[in-house]
C-alpha cells in the first residue's frame, strides 16, 4: 500500500483564516496570547474520520511505516484515515489550531508552541515517535564553531525543532550575531549546499545524511551529544484536545497503530527501511540511496516514549534561542493515559509522563 500525498480541500480553505496564526506560531513568538479555553467535550464514540499530519522524513519513519503498511487503517476500523503531508512543524500547527487537522506527527518545538499559543488548551501530547536524528552538517573547510563566523546556516523552517536547537546552540557559542540563519525546505537546502550558496545546515534525517553522502558535507555536531544518554524527542504525536475528548477510543486506535508500526521497525529494520524508502519515493518523487537510508536509520530510535522529562528544558531553550521572551509553560501538556492503556493491553511497559500531565 502506498501513501497518496494530498491536502484535503478543507485544509486549503482554512489556510487564509489561520494565516496570521501560522505566522505567529512559525515565529514561536509569544505564549501569552492564546485562544480562549474551549468547553469540555463529551465522548461521541468513534470518529467518522481522522485527519493526520506527517512529514516525508526518516524521523517520521513510524508514521510512514504505519501509513504504508496500513497499520493505522487496520486499527481504526470504520474511521476513515485522511493523511496530510507537511514540510515542517509550524505549518502543521497552523492546521491543528485552525481545526483542519485532528492529530499530527510533529517536532517537539512546534508541539510546545501549539500548546502554549492556546494557553494549554488546544492540543495534548499523546506519544513519542522518534528520538535523535538531527545534525549540524557543514562544508569540509569548517572544523570548529568559530569557523561559522560570517557563514550562512539553514534550518527547515522558522521556529521548527531544528531552528530552535540551532539558535540555542549559537547563543551558547556567542555566535548569534556573527552568522546568518535562513530557512529553506529540505530539498532546496540540498540544492543550495551543492551550489555553494549555504555553508551549513541543522537538519533532521534523512536530509543530514543526504548532505553528507550526496553533497560532500561533514558533521560538525550531532544533536544527540547535547542530551543525557543521547536521547531527545525529535518527533512526537499530538492531538487536538477536543478530538481526544470526543473520540477517545479513536485516539487509542491510532496509538495502537503507532505501537504496531514501531514493533514492525524494531522487528525488521530491513523491511522498515524498504517501506520508508517506498513512501519517500511516492511522496517526493525520489527514493534514497541505500547508503543514505542506512545512515539515517542508524541515527534515529523509534519509540513511543515522548521523553517527557526533557520538555521543560526544551521550553527554556526557546528563550535561550531568542524565539520566546519567557519559557512556555508545559505543565499539563501530556496525556499519556490512552497510550499507557494500549501498552498495558499489549503487555508492554508503560511510559512516564514525568509530571508533564499535571497543571
Amino acid at each position: 500500500m502506498s501513501i497518496t500525498s494530498f491536502r484535503p480541500a478543507r485544509v486549503l480553505a482554512a489556510s487564509a483564516a489561520v494565516l496570521s496564526l501560522i505566522a505567529a506560531v512559525a515565529g514561536c513568538s509569544r505564549a501569552d496570547e492564546g485562544k480562549a479555553a474551549p468547553a469540555a467535550a463529551s465522548d461521541k464514540g468513534a470518529a467518522t474520520e481522522l485527519r493526520l499530519g506527517y512529514f516525508p522524513n526518516v524521523t517520521h519513519a513510524a508514521a510512514l511505516v504505519g501509513l504504508g503498511k496500513g497499520l493505522f487503517t487496520k486499527e481504526l476500523g470504520s474511521t476513515k484515515l485522511v493523511p496530510t503531508k507537511f514540510n515542517a512543524g509550524p505549518e502543521a500547527v497552523g492546521a491543528l489550531l485552525g481545526g483542519s487537522l485532528d492529530a499530527s506527527f510533529i517536532g517537539s518545538g512546534p508541539a510546545i508552541n501549539a500548546y502554549a499559543k492556546s494557553n494549554g488548551e488546544a492540543v495534548r501530547l499523546i506519544a513519542g515517535t522518534t528520538s535523535s536524528g538531527a545534525q549540524l552538517v557543514v562544508k569540509p573547510t569548517i572544523s570548529k564553531p568559530e569557523d561559522l563566523v560570517g557563514k550562512t546556516i539553514v534550518t527547515p523552517q522558522l521556529g521548527n525543532t531544528q531552528d530552535v536547537s540551532l539558535k540555542k546552540w549559537l547563543a551558547e557559542k556567542d555566535l548569534t550575531s556573527k552568522v546568518k540563519v535562513t530557512n529553506l525546505e529540505n530539498a532546496a537546502t540540498l540544492d543550495a549546499f551543492k551550489k555553494g550558496d549555504v555553508d551549513a545546515a541543522w537538519l533532521p534525517e534523512p536530509w543530514s545524511s543526504r548532505l553528507v553522502l550526496d553533497a560532500g558535507a561533514k558533521v560538525l555536531l550531532d544533536e544527540a551529544s547535547l542530551w543525557p544518554d543521547g536521547k531527545f524527542p525529535t518527533t512526537v504525536l499530538i492531538v487536538r484536545t477536543q478530538f481526544l475528548q470526543e473520540h477517545p477510543e479513536t485516539v487509542r486506535q491510532l496509538l495502537g497503530g503507532l505501537v504496531a508500526s514501531i514493533d514492525f521497525i524494531d522487528s525488521d529494520k530491513t523491511a522498515a527501511k524498504a517501506e520508508v524508502n517506498k513512501q519517500l519515493l511516492d511522496l517526493t518523487g525520489k527514493a534514497l540511496k541505500p547508503a543514505v537510508i542506512d545512515r539515517a536509520f542508524g541515527n534515529i530510535t523509534a519509540t513511543v516514549d515522548p521523553i517527557a522529562a526533557q520538555f521543560p528544558q526544551l521550553a527554556k531553550d526557546q528563550v535561550t534561542a531568542g524565539i520566546a521572551k519567557t519559557a512556555p509553560n508545559v505543565s499539563g501538556f501530556a496525556d499519556l493515559g490512552p497510550l499507557n492503556d494500549v501498552l498495558t493491553k499489549a503487555g508492554k511497559p508503560t511510559v512516564d509522563p514525568a509530571g508533564l500531565d499535571k497543571k
